[in-house]
This record gives structure tokens, C-alpha cells and sequence, in this order.
């Protein structure tokens, strides 16, 4: 059966459902808020269908990154994060994946990219196009499942922390504006932990 590419994009599109600018009570340049407690974590793990890494939750009973770090918060529109309009609340419960496992399906797809020239139907060349650009827009999407975008790092950049998957609890950054990679964050050649990195930069640990 054939994947109506332009219906799938919108659908996921639609898993960008936290609008943290105008559902959060906490306002830009306010005070850290304040920690949650056991109940509210759980209460939002359930929500979004997830579990928090052990070093993030022991994060959320203290909250002393400032704004650092994205909040965690509830809002008329449910559990979300502050000032997050990246992480995809539809696709948090499917696993984070490892970048190696869909570079051939890239390959593929870029391969078979359509070119205006292939087609001497402007109207068939415009159909093709916008189906082979939806399906693009989808694959970029999925490239974020499970993983929350923790922090802006300015530029288009940002941080991920993984909560679902065989990667559950890893941090990546997002470098797709620049070098179109989703790359691992590394701290002497191991994956460094929620806790180390709060005090260190994110592009300090890329190995670019």
C-alpha cells in the first residue's frame, strides 16, 4: 500500500502539541520553580507515556539549573516543557534511534530525490515533489523519537535527553542546522550523564 506521505506529515506534525510560551504559568526571567514532588513526576511520566532517567528525576526534585535547562511543568495542555515547541509528544514513547540504523534509508531517500527535469509534466513533477518532501519531513521528525529537547543552545542548536529506548538516559545534540547530524554528547569517550552535564557545555562534549 502506498504511504500517503503529505497525510503522515501532518499527523506527526501534529505531536508538537506543547505551546510552553502561552499555556505555562511561569514566566521568562521568573525564579526557578520550584522542585516537584514524587507525586507530579510519576503524575507526568504516566501522561507522556514515559520514564524519566534516574539522574533527571533526582534533577526534578531540585530544579536548581535555572533556566539552563527546560521545565518541566503543567499547564492547561498537560505535562510539558516550558518554552518547547521541538519535542514531539507524539512520538516521546517510541525509542530514540542510534543514527546508524536509518543512514541507508537517508542514502536511499536523497537518491531517489525528483528533479524538475525527470518530468516533462510540471503538474506530475509537482505531485512527486511534494510527496517525496513530506516523507522527507517525516523521516526528520522521527529522527528525535523518544528524546526530549532539554535545552536551546542557540543558533538552531539543541540538546536532547533520551527517554525512551535502548538509549534511554543518553544526551545528544541536534546539529542538524549546520553539519545535519544528530551526534552523541562524550565526556572521556563515555556518554556523560544528565548530572556531569548540567555543568559543562554542550558543544564541549561533541566530537565533531
Amino acid at each position: 500500500m502506498t504511504t500517503d506521505w503529505i497525510a503522515e506529515a501532518r499527523r506527526v506534525a501534529r505531536g508538537r502539541r506543547f505551546d510552553a510560551l502561552g499555556s505555562s504559568p511561569v514566566q521568562q526571567g521568573a525564579r526557578p520553580a520550584a522542585p516537584l514532588s514524587e507525586a507530579e513526576i510519576c503524575e507526568a511520566e504516566a501522561e507522556l507515556g514515559i520514564t524519566f532517567p534516574d539522574p533527571y528525576r533526582a534533577y526534578l526534585f531540585r530544579q536548581d539549573a535555572g533556566d539552563a535547562v527546560k521545565r518541566l511543568c503543567r499547564s492547561a495542555a498537560g505535562w510539558g516543557w516550558h518554552r518547547d515547541s521541538d519535542t514531539n509528544y507524539a512520538l516521546l514513547a517510541t525509542a530514540f534511534p542510534h543514527p546508524d540504523s536509518y543512514r541507508a534509508y537517508e542514502d536511499e531517500l536523497i537518491a531517489r530525490e525528483p528533479l524538475a527535469e525527470d518530468f516533462p509534466d510540471h503538474h506530475a513533477y509537482q505531485a512527486v515533489r511534494e510527496q517525496w518532501d513530506a516523507e522527507y519531513e517525516v523521516f526528520e521528525e522521527r529522527k528525535t523519537s523518544g528524546a526530549v529537547y532539554i535545552q536551546d543552545n542557540g543558533c538552531g542548536f539543541s540538546t536532547l535527553l533520551v527517554v525512551t529506548g535502548p538509549l534511554h538516559g543518553s544526551l545528544w545534540f541536534d546539529g542538524r542546522a549546520t553539519c545535519d547530524q544528530i551526534l552523541p554528547l562524550n565526556l572521556d569517550d563515555q556518554p556523560v550523564s544528565f548530572t556531569n552535564w548540567l555543568a559543562r557545555r554542550s558543544m564541549d562534549l561533541v566530537g565533531w
